[in-house]
């Protein structure tokens, strides 16, 4: 086998690539809050003092404020509105659109992070715990880069031993939770992960293989090395990425 990178010595660390996951996951959430004018919209008219003039202390009714449909003297009367408990109001805590979700990690601690993913791809244990082989890794195979068909990426994984592994993640299933109704109803397992120097094609042949994620060397992260921030992906690593990995000397 290739002599791997120095990266691939790296103690694994659960803790600092489940942190370093969450943290790309944050930075992908979308923003949401309800309408800063919504249930504020009413002309109303809301006086509590004890001796103002059409007031609403001491009438027998409850101090809300109120649209106004019928004056009579000092009495005024119409159905509550704005307040939280009145029909229309508006909330009293609404979730706020300017809310910030975003989880900061610091640079080093994402860097440590990627290279303990990077070294539990080379885990035995942990690998064939999670995939359907349980063959020798990491797998390193030449001329990835030069593959453009879907057929002959499946070839090449199939020869590796990946058949059973492709089998798996080629099931999906049914959601379960209220994510079925939000256009994510089914769920697919996380295959072979796929790590190139450059991309000649593979990127293309690669999206057409479901559980099948290509990967560029220098672009790697956490989520793509640790799914579900689980270290131990199944990875087929080129022999020019783990030059490139070494040469550059990358997240070190």
């Amino acid at each position: 086998m290739t002599d791997l990178p120095i990266q691939f010595t790296e103690r694994v660390r659960d803790d600092l690539v489940k942190r370093a996951t969450l943290s790309i996951k944050s930075k992908k959430r979308q923003a949401y809050g309800a309408d800063p004018e919504a249930g504020n919209k009413h002309v109303t008219y809301w006086k509590k003092r004890q001796n103002a003039y059409r007031g609403q202390k001491g009438k027998g009714m409850s101090r809300v404020p109120r649209k106004i449909t019928v004056r009579r003297g000092m009495q005024i009367y119409g159905e509550g509105a704005e307040a939280p408990n009145t029909r229309g109001g508006r909330r009293a805590h609404p979730p706020k659109a300017e809310k910030d979700f975003e989880e900061e990690i610091n640079d080093k601690e994402r860097r440590k992070a990627i290279r303990s993913a990077i070294a539990a791809t080379a885990d035995q244990s942990l690998v064939t715990e999670k995939h359907a082989y349980d063959g020798e890794v990491p797998l390193v195979e030449d001329g990835l880069e030069e593959i453009e068909k879907t057929q002959d990426l499946k070839e090449k994984l199939e020869d590796l031993g990946l058949e059973e592994e492709l089998e798996r993640v080629k099931q999906k299933k049914v959601r379960a939770g209220k994510g079925k109704n939000r256009g994510r109803k089914y769920v697919r397992k996380s295959g072979p992960l796929v790590v190139v120097a450059e991309d000649e094609g593979i990127k293309n042949a690669g999206s057409n293989l479901a559980g099948v994620e290509v990967s560029l060397v220098d672009q790697l992260n956490a989520e793509k090395l640790a799914p579900g921030a689980e270290p131990g992906r199944l990875t087929v690593w080129s022999e020019k990425a783990l030059e490139k990995l070494e040469e550059e000397e990358l997240f070190q």
